[in-house]
């Protein structure tokens, strides 16, 4: 059965991008309706955005969704993966600001929060996206792949030239708890001659080396060093089902991106939406629903960080 959070949770924090204080709530909501934003700093017009693909702006730095009056959130990406990854279908995340709290750049907070407050069971059947072709898109940068699955499984690949990340790769099927055991934890990165380029353009105003994993070549910048050794294609991970989330339902498929970022994946979704024969929508049975991403996880599973 469909799910949401049995309590009201609330963040405050600074967006990554725009450096500015942010309160964030995620609160309970109806069965059938999704993950759905509300700017609470709006007090006119429609205030709401539907945390769907076709709501999505391209952006290489972040997930941002528009509504139809233009009102905006954006860096929504670690949201939504805790969100998919709890296993949460419904829910309203009131935010008073346009970019969602970056805390301390992974899904791990959201992720405590959210299973502490618990996930109520609805009445609702739980609609699945069911993935029956290959769907594939390219750009100059790296590509990325949707096929069929029988849950949710994926195998991601980077290549960055500075060694402190160098190449990595890594293939997880994300049933039951692995989101939370294996990727809830795995920060943002970034390297150090990126840094002042993205801040001429008005973007990172808010990171700093406890919000985001910053490396300089061979060298790990931030206090603490990794969480995981291959913590970057972990990340890149995370945020991949944070925008697969945007389908509004989980997918049964095999997800494949090398050197994808927000952009790939949500070009992604696109193409397979507007392939009628690409895929079904399906209802699930006790079965299916065991194979999703955050069926039965537990708040024992959140990995200890330092």
């Amino acid at each position: 059965m469909q799910t949401t959070v049995h309590s009201t949770v609330r963040f405050s924090g600074i967006g990554l991008h725009t450096g500015r204080p942010v309160n964030m709530s995620i609160r309970p909501a109806p069965s059938d309706h999704g993950i759905v934003f509300e700017r609470a700093d709006i007090r006119l017009g429609n205030a709401r955005i539907p945390a769907l693909f076709d709501f999505a702006e391209h952006s290489p730095l972040c997930t941002k969704i528009v509504n139809e009056a233009g009102v905006s959130v954006s860096t929504i990406e670690h949201v939504m993966a805790a969100l998919a990854g709890c296993g949460v279908h419904n829910a309203l995340v009131r935010i008073d600001g346009p970019e969602a709290p970056v805390l301390d750049g992974s899904a791990l907070p959201f992720v405590r929060s959210i299973l502490a407050a618990g996930v109520k069971q609805m009445r609702a059947p739980i609609r699945v996206i069911e993935v029956l072709g290959t769907i594939e898109v390219h750009t100059a940068q790296g590509w990325a792949r949707l096929g069929p699955g029988e849950g949710l499984t994926m195998d991601f690949h980077i290549d960055f030239s500075d060694r402190a990340i160098g190449k990595q790769s890594k293939s997880l099927n994300l049933a039951n708890g692995t989101f939370v055991r294996e990727l809830s934890d795995s920060r943002t990165f970034c390297r150090a001659s990126d840094v002042d380029a993205m801040r001429a353009v008005g973007k990172a105003l808010g990171g700093t080396m406890e919000n985001a994993v910053v490396v300089d070549g061979d060298a790990v910048l931030s206090p603490g060093g990794l969480r995981h050794h291959d913590e970057a294609v972990r990340h890149k991970m995370l945020d991949a089902l944070g925008d697969l989330a945007l389908a509004g339902a989980p997918m049964l498929a095999h997800y494949e991106g090398h050197k994808a970022g927000h952009t790939l994946t949500n070009m992604l979704l696109r193409e397979l939406f507007a392939t009628p024969d690409g895929y079904r929508i399906r209802e699930c049975d006790a079965v299916l629903a065991a194979r999703l991403p955050g069926a039965g996880v537990s708040a024992h599973e959140i990995p200890a960080v330092a």
